[in-house]
């Protein structure tokens, strides 16, 4: 599970943010290397989603934000997209009455290259046979798992440098959470960096490098999964252990 460490993919200095006068972030630091697989775990209300929409550019904050060499700063959230940082939403949000291949295909709106979208198409049908099968099925009558699938290959459908997948594993089985933590693992391998927003530490920490654990809007532990795992006060307050 090692990952080689370049110059940074998603770099965040100082990143404070909230809604109107309310503070939910304070000077957020955060960094993601390509070809990693990262995990930002908190308990609910910790401030992770609120992160994720300030990091997507939903929402303004002070700090900086740099993608892929640039400074995202005062990007639009369109602009973010188009440069490649996108979001599994937690609940999936998928377009309901639509069909699963009309659903994936919202995913290229911003791509102009019809042999590459073939492409992935090809691709996230091979990751997720179960899709391929139900290509024509409306979204909204699947299973919870297989609406998850959907949103996944929805968001692979950009073509993303980094996946941001928030809250994956709510609501659903351990059988199917574990099967959707192999594809994060296969993605990774296809060259996509992930970054993996979590409640269900366990599950995080199965299949990511490092981690950064938040506590009321701010990071307060971070470091290769295999040291977090070992740490007193993280095992105790995230991994039932006492």
């Amino acid at each position: 599970m090692s990952a080689v460490l370049t110059s940074a993919l998603l770099e965040i200095k100082g990143l404070s943010a909230g809604y109107g006068e309310v503070p939910v972030l304070r000077g957020i630091d955060l960094v993601i290397h390509p070809g990693e697989i990262v995990t930002l775990v908190g308990s609910n209300g910790a401030g992770k989603t609120t992160l994720l929409r300030a990091v997507s550019r939903i929402i303004n904050g002070s700090g900086t934000l740099r993608f892929d060499g640039q400074d995202i700063s005062h990007a639009t959230p369109e602009q973010v997209f188009a440069r490649g940082l996108v979001q599994v939403p937690e609940g999936r949000q998928l377009f309901d009455r639509m069909s699963v291949e009309n659903n994936l295909r919202m995913g290229t709106y911003c791509r102009r290259d019809k042999d590459g979208i073939a492409e992935s198409f090809e691709r996230v049908y091979q990751l997720f046979p179960r899709l391929k099968e139900r290509c024509t099925q409306i979204a909204g009558s699947m299973s919870g798992g297989e609406q998850q699938m959907c949103a996944i290959a929805r968001a692979l459908m950009a073509a993303p440098k980094l996946l941001v997948v928030d809250e994956m594993s709510l609501g659903l089985a351990p059988v199917v959470v574990d099967q959707l933590l192999g594809v994060l693992t296969e993605i990774r391998k296809q060259g996509i960096t992930v970054l993996l927003v979590e409640q269900d530490v366990f599950a995080a920490f199965s299949v990511a490098d490092r981690g950064y654990l938040m506590e009321t809007g701010q990071i307060v532990r971070e470091g290769r999964v295999s040291e977090l795992s070992e740490d007193p006060e993280v095992q105790r307050a995230y991994l039932g252990v006492q």
